[in-house]
């Protein structure tokens, strides 16, 4: 069976299963995730907790099918927890998780949790994970995406008997608050829980909210691409000014945006050369967000934009290490600045 962390609360209210499975690498979510199992196997009598934490190179699988098969000596349950931080389990891991599954699920005295990072496709689709996912509940923990962060804010608002004004003045406090955390779920926690201590229930003003939230946005060089591709300028511009101040070299930043780019102009020139759309976006291995966001700006382009990108990326690249250009800033932010920016406001031409 396969959840989402929203609705695994009305799940563990029909009652408690045997095993669960929680993926993904969205700290926050994947921990209140687990705090719903682990509370919910305390009000069923587990009061006894088993925690392994598994290195596929030398785990003792032996002892933990014993440990989900032994009768506790001094509680009536047991929550046995299972971390498997590479989501790597190996060969003889993987084998043993296809026999504990339907163990773990069969067994009316232990609870099995199993935590994973965020899965590939392929561990997704392998024998073992399928077991679990059979045998036990799967809680996918999918990233809060930046379009989707507003809604998130507000629900979390909500949960603690706080909300936005209506209109145009509630969406630019929760517009402002999203551009305070972005990239840093966990710090969006604590700063809503902040409003929450600082304000009674009801409404918050945006001056309230502005005077509460600190900018505690973080950004990874591999998210830039997709602010790019929105055409969302103003945000692609905040995010370089951030890793820049966060120390973070251009190098990386520059490669992400490079490959994104790469990818658009393979896409654009199979698209022309009469390649329908989603095979075009099937071969590129696209899938979700990402794919939904080419999907969206790549007909309205050309190959030879997408190709003119592409030759501007390659040019920045020399620029950053340390070839001078006649047509490119001498600094490699301000270059790399440029290159995103020009391809922001192409994709937001594309999109209108």
């Amino acid at each position: 069976m396969q959840v989402s962390p929203t609705e695994l609360p009305a799940q563990l209210q029909r009652g408690l299963r045997s095993l669960y499975v929680v993926n993904g690498d969205e700290a926050l979510l994947t921990q209140e995730a687990c705090d719903a199992i682990r509370a919910a196997a305390r009000a069923a009598g587990c009061s006894e907790r088993t925690v392994f934490t598994v290195n596929a190179a030398q785990a003792d699988w032996s002892a933990i099918l014993a440990a989900g098969a032994e009768r506790s000596l001094f509680a009536q349950r047991r929550l046995v927890e299972i971390r498997i931080p590479s989501g790597k389990p190996g060969k003889d891991g993987a084998e043993a998780l296809q026999r504990l599954a339907p163990q773990a699920a069969a067994s009316p005295d232990t609870v099995t949790l199993v935590v994973l990072p965020r899965l590939d496709g392929a561990a997704l689709k392998s024998a073992w994970f399928a077991a679990l996912a059979e045998h036990g509940v799967a809680v996918r923990v999918e990233p809060v995406e930046r379009a989707q962060l507003p809604g998130w804010i507000a629900q979390r608002l909500q949960a603690q008997g706080q909300h936005v004004a209506a209109g145009e003045e509630g969406l630019r406090t929760l517009a402002f608050i999203a551009e305070r955390v972005e990239g840093n779920l966990l710090a969006a926690h604590q700063e809503i829980a902040k409003l929450g201590l600082l304000y009674p229930a009801g409404e918050l003003s945006f001056e309230q909210v502005r005077a509460a939230v600190l900018d505690v946005a973080r950004f990874d060089p591999f998210r830039l691409p997709e602010a790019v591709l929105d055409g969302a300028l103003a945000r692609a511009q905040r995010m370089l000014e951030g890793l820049r101040g966060e120390g973070v070299a251009p190098v990386p930043v520059h490669w992400a945006l490079a490959e994104e780019l790469r990818l658009l102009h393979r896409a654009r020139l199979a698209l022309e050369a009469g390649q329908p759309l989603p095979l075009v976006l099937r071969h590129e291995r696209l899938w979700g967000p990402r794919e939904r966001r080419v999907e969206r700006v790549l007909p309205r382009l050309s190959s030879v934009q997408t190709g003119g990108w592409v030759v501007q990326a390659h040019e920045v690249d020399g620029v950053i290490k340390g070839l001078a250009h006649p047509d490119w800033p001498a600094d490699p932010w301000q270059a790399l600045t440029r290159l995103a920016l020009g391809v922001a406001a192409g994709c937001a031409r594309a999109q209108v």
